[in-house]
């Protein structure tokens, strides 16, 4: 009986009572290559500029559609095409080409995929052409209804545990019972922070770290206030800290 091959990976299965003395050999192949590239392989695939660049699965051999990640490469003038078979499988693909152009990762035919340069996503082939693998997930962050009657947690801690994020960020300072961001440089109030049904705001006596009022911005504070050793506070050219 001869070999056949399995549908999706296309791995070499032996028939009954062939290759006797030899099957070592495939099954080496079939379990220390194609399996391999199937799970964790990553290759690095040159985009032709001009025509469409398509990669395959060739049976009981070593292809490039069958690796896992695959980094896409060259210097491309215009948005271009990935093809891969319509074997159903898992792909990580980074567009690591320059110019500035997409590529798209599709079934011939098909609609695919855009991945943006630069951008690394996770794609899967169903069959008939490649999807996002993460639309569900990204169908339930679009549909995060905002402006119900319930609530968006947000983190929540003293004045001392705070951080600093690597992007702009938000939380509650439950020392100066306000809501307070991150610009990127400090830490500052951003209101939400009323007593008494929300007739009276409070501000905390000591300025415990370093703040600069930009330009175009003025700012204010209910005194007396204390500036700790080492916190400076700048006012930037034609602005104004009033402490009442």
């Amino acid at each position: 009986m001869a070999s056949t091959y399995s549908t999706n990976l296309a791995l070499e299965l032996i028939g009954t009572g062939d290759q006797s003395g030899t099957w070592g050999t495939t099954t080496n192949t079939n379990l220390g290559t194609l399996i391999e590239q199937a799970i964790s392989g990553y290759v690095t695939q040159a985009i032709t500029d001009g025509a469409d660049t398509t990669i395959t699965i060739p049976n009981g051999a070593s292809g490039v559609a069958r690796n896992m990640f695959i980094e896409c490469t060259g210097a491309l003038t215009a948005n271009r095409n990935l093809l891969v078979p319509t074997n159903k499988k898992l792909y990580f693909i980074y567009n690591n080409t320059t110019g500035g152009y997409n590529v798209t990762v599709k079934v011939s035919g098909q609609t695919g995929v855009s991945v943006p340069n630069g951008g690394k996503m996770i794609l899967v082939s169903n069959g008939t052409d490649v999807v996002n693998a993460l639309n569900d997930i990204q169908t339930i962050i679009n549909n995060l209804n905002f402006t119900s009657t319930g609530y968006i947690g947000v983190p929540n801690g003293t004045t001392a545990q705070r951080s600093s994020p690597s992007q702009p960020s938000i939380r509650y300072n439950s020392d100066l019972g306000s809501f307070e961001g991150y610009d990127g440089t400090s830490w500052g109030g951003i209101g939400g922070n009323g007593g008494a049904g929300g007739a009276i705001n409070t501000n905390n006596t000591t300025a415990s770290s370093s703040y600069t009022i930009a330009s175009g911005k003025n700012g204010f504070s209910v005194g007396p206030i204390t500036v700790s050793s080492g916190v400076t506070i700048t006012i930037s050219s034609g602005q104004r800290w009033v402490v009442i």
